[in-house]
C-alpha cells in the first residue's frame, strides 16, 4: 500500500534533531534546513539525490507538501529524528501502511527527511535522574485527582483544598521549574500526581514519574508509541499505606493499554485493545473498582488513498481486568459490521457503517450503574444513529442501555478536504463530540449530562430521560478544528466552555470564528458572560488565538492553555484575564538547556497542592510546536 496517509509525521514518533532540546521557531526552522542541506551537499552534491528523496517524493509528499492541513509540512517532517521516523515505519504507527516499502526504503526516507543518520539520531541526552530525598516515593500522599477529568464525574474542577491556591495568588505565578521533553515537538499527555510524584507521558512514548518538587526524573518507561493520554493511578487509604501496590495505567496511540508500577515503572501487563490497524487511545482509561474502561478511537479517516476500502473501523469500549488486562467485554459504538454498500466513482469499496469513535474519557455514573461517552462522526456514508451521540455502557456488562445522536447524517472523511471520491454522500460537517461527558448534580438534586460538540454548542441530558435534550446552546461557529475540541470545566454552578473555531471550511461553517471562554449556567444554558480569545499572533505563522485543550476551573479561577502559546487564567465570576504567561518564549529547564512551548492541545492545565502544571507544545496540524512541561507557583513559593 502506498504510504498516502495523512499522519506520517504526526502519528509517528517524532523527535527533533540529535541534540536539540526545543522545538525551533520558523526563522531557526528555515536555518536549521538550510544547515541541514549545506551540510548534506558536502557530502552529496543535491540532497535530492539521495535514495530517500523519491521514496519521499512517490509516497509522501502529495500530503506532507501542503496538500492537507493535517498533515504536517515538510519543514516540520525534517525536525524529527531519523530512528524516531524509521521506528513509526517498522513498529510504530506506519507499520501496516509501510509494508509496501523494503528495510531499505524506509531507512533511506528516515535519513533524508532528518537529515542525519539513524544511528546518531538515537544519541539523545537522557534529562536529569533524581536522587537522595527527590527519587523517594511518599506513600502517605495518595492521588487526590483520578486523571483526566480530575474526578469520576469528568468535572475538570480542582477543589480548594487540592489545589492549594487562592484567587488572590493566581497573578503572581511564577516558572517553579521546567521539563524538557527530549527530541519533541508536541506534549499532550495531561500531568496527574501521585507520591510526591508528577506523571506525564510523551511523544516518543516515553511515560515519566517526575518529583513534583524539582522536576528531576524518578523513573521513566518506554512504550510502544506516543502517550498522550494521562496517566491512571487509583487512590488508597493512608492507614494503608504500607501494603498499597500503586499501579499506573495509561494508552498509547497504537491502541495498547498499560499497566506499569506507579513506583518503579516496571511493566506489568499490556493488551492491545483492538486489532483494526488504525485503532488508537486518545481518551484516557477510567479506572472503576477493579476494571479499567479503555476508550478506542481510531486514524481512519484520514487515509486518502484512493484504493483504500473506506471504512471498517468500529470505536468500541473495552473492560479490562485492572489486575491481568484481560478484556471482560468489548462492546461496539454500531452494532453492526461494516459491510459493502456501494463503490466510488473510481471503483473502490465502500463500506458502512463506520467511525463512530471514542477520542474522549468516558464518565462513571455509579448511582445508575453506566458509564457515559460522547462519539464522533461516521467515515462513510450511509452514516447510522450512533455518530455524533451520547451513549450509556452498562458498567458490568458492557450493554448498550441507551443513546441519543444529537446531530444527524455525519458522515465525513479527509477525502472531503481535498476534493477526492473517497468522501462520503452526503457529506457531514465532521461535528464530532470529542469533549467528553460531564455528570451534574443541581441545587435541585436533579442529574444532568453536559457535553460540548465541535458544532460550537454545549448541551445538557437527561440521563433518566435520556432521548431529552435539556438545553442547548451554541457558543461558536464550529469546523473540523473549530467549537469544543478536548473539553469543558464545572463548578457544579457554571458550565465553562473554551471554543476553538481554527480554519474556515466552505459552506458548512459560515460566519466569523468566535475563538474564547465562556460561562453558562448548568441549569438552564443561560449565557453569563463570554470572554473573546485575545489575538496575539499578529500574523505570526502557525499561530491561532482559540483553545483546543481541554480547560480547568480551581481557585475562583478558569485555567485554559491557548493555541498562540499562552496559559492564561480568567475570574471565574466575570471572564476577567487576571493573568497570562507565553510558553512560546524561551525558558531555561531542569537540565540547564533552553526550551520552550508552543500551542496546546488535548491535556489542559491541573492546580495542584499549590502549583499551576501544564505541558505545552503542539507541533501538529500546522500548529506552534514545544516540548515543555510547566509547573508555576506563587513568588512565596520560591
Amino acid at each position: 500500500m502506498r504510504l498516502t496517509w495523512v499522519c506520517l509525521a504526526l502519528l509517528s514518533l517524532t523527535t527533533l534533531p540529535a541534540g536539540a532540546q526545543s522545538p525551533p521557531d520558523q526563522k531557526e526552522v528555515d536555518s536549521f534546513v538550510r544547515s541541514m542541506d549545506a551540510k548534506n551537499t558536502a557530502a552529496t552534491p543535491d540532497p535530492e539525490t539521495l535514495p530517500g528523496a523519491a521514496v519521499y517524493h512517490a509516497h509522501c509528499a502529495q500530503c506532507h507538501d501542503g496538500g492537507i492541513y493535517k498533515a504536517p509540512a515538510k519543514t516540520f517532517v525534517q525536525m524529527m529524528s531519523a530512528d524516531a521516523i524509521h521506528n513509526a515505519l517498522t513498529s510504530g504507527v506506519m507499520k501496516v501502511q509501510a509494508t509496501g516499502l523494503t528495510e531499505a526504503q524506509k531507512r533511506d526516507v528516515a535519513e533524508y527527511l532528518a537529515g542525519d543518520t539513524i544511528e546518531h539520531a538515537a544519541k539523545v541526552a537522557a534529562p536529569k535522574l533524581c536522587t537522595g530525598e527527590a527519587a523517594r516515593f511518599d506513600m502517605t500522599r495518595p492521588p487526590r485527582l483520578t486523571a483526566w477529568g480530575l474526578d469520576a464525574s469528568n468535572s475538570h474542577h480542582v477543589p480548594d483544598a487540592i489545589g492549594g491556591l487562592s484567587a488572590a495568588d493566581i497573578p503572581s505565578l511564577k516558572v517553579k521549574w521546567a521539563f524538557a521533553f527530549p527530541g519533541a515537538q508536541r506534549a499532550r499527555s495531561q500531568p496527574n500526581f501521585a507520591m510526591g510524584a508528577v506523571y506525564t507521558g510523551s511523544q516518543n512514548g516515553t511515560v515519566y514519574a517526575l518529583d513534583a518538587e524539582t522536576g528531576c526524573v524518578r523513573w521513566q518507561f518506554r512504550a510502544t508509541a506516543e502517550v498522550r493520554t494521562p496517566i491512571v493511578i487509583p487512590a488508597w487509604s493512608v492507614s494503608d499505606a504500607g501494603k498499597a501496590r500503586p499501579v499506573a495505567y495509561f494508552g498509547d496511540i497504537v491502541g495498547r493499554a498499560y499497566a506499569v508500577d506507579a513506583r518503579t515503572g516496571k511493566l506489568l501487563w499490556k493488551t492491545k485493545v483492538d486489532d483494526h490497524p488504525s485503532a488508537t487511545i486518545t481518551g484516557a482509561p477510567v479506572l472503576h473498582r477493579s476494571t479499567l474502561y479503555v476508550p478506542v478511537s481510531s486514524l481512519e479517516e484520514a487515509i486518502t488513498d484512493p484504493k483504500y476500502a473506506c471504512c471498517t473501523f468500529r470505536g468500541s469500549m473495552v473492560a479490562l481486568d485492572a489486575q491481568t488486562g484481560k478484556v471482560r467485554w468489548k462492546t461496539y459504538t454500531s452494532p453492526q459490521t461494516p459491510t459493502e454498500v456501494g463503490r466510488t466513482a473510481s471503483g473502490t469499496a465502500i463500506f458502512a457503517p463506520s467511525g463512530a469513535p471514542i477520542w474522549s474519557s468516558p464518565t462513571v455514573d455509579e448511582k445508575r450503574g453506566v458509564l457515559y461517552v460522547g462519539t464522533g462522526d461516521n467515515y462513510s456514508s450511509p452514516a447510522n444513529d450512533r455518530s455524533d451521540a451520547i451513549i450509556a455502557f452498562d458498567l458490568r456488562t458492557g450493554e448498550i442501555r441507551w443513546h441519543l445522536q444529537v446531530f444527524a447524517d455525519d458522515a465525513w472523511n479527509v477525502g472531503c478536504m481535498i476534493g477526492t471520491d473517497m468522501c462520503p454522500k452526503p457529506q457531514g460537517p465532521d461535528f464530532d463530540i470529542g469533549s467528553g461527558t460531564t455528570l451534574v448534580s443541581l441545587p435541585s438534586g436533579k442529574d444532568v449530562i453536559l457535553a460540548g460538540l465541535k458544532s460550537g454548542a454545549a448541551i445538557a441530558v437527561d440521563p433518566d430521560s435520556h432521548q431529552k435534550l435539556l438545553w442547548t446552546q451554541r457558543l461558536g461557529r464550529g469546523g473540523i478544528q473549530g467549537g469544543v475540541q478536548w473539553g469543558m470545566a464545572t463548578d457544579g454552578t457554571r458550565l465553562f466552555v473554551p471554543i476553538s473555531d481554527q480554519i474556515n471550511q466552505g459552506d458548512h461553517f459560515p460566519g466569523e470564528p468566535q475563538p474564547g471562554i465562556n460561562a453558562v449556567d448548568v441549569g438552564t444554558g443561560k449565557v453569563l458572560w463570554r470572554t473573546p480569545a485575545p489575538d496575539r499572533c499578529l500574523g505570526k505563522q502557525y499561530c491561532a488565538p482559540g483553545i483546543i485543550a481541554a480547560i480547568t476551573s480551581a481557585a475562583d479561577t478558569v485555567f485554559a492553555g491557548h493555541m498562540d502559546g499562552f496559559l492564561r487564567a480568567y475570574a471565574a465570576d466575570t471572564g476577567k484575564l487576571v493573568w497570562e504567561y507565553d510558553t512560546n518564549q524561551p525558558v531555561t529547564t531542569v537540565d540547564g538547556t533552553t526550551a520552550h512551548g508552543g500551542s496546546m492541545g488535548g491535556g489542559g492545565p491541573v492546580l495542584y497542592d499549590g502549583v499551576l502544571y501544564v505541558n505545552s507544545g503542539y507541533g501538529i496540524y500546522f500548529h506552534l510546536p514545544g516540548n515543555v512541561l510547566y509547573a508555576f507557583a506563587p513568588d512565596r513559593h520560591h
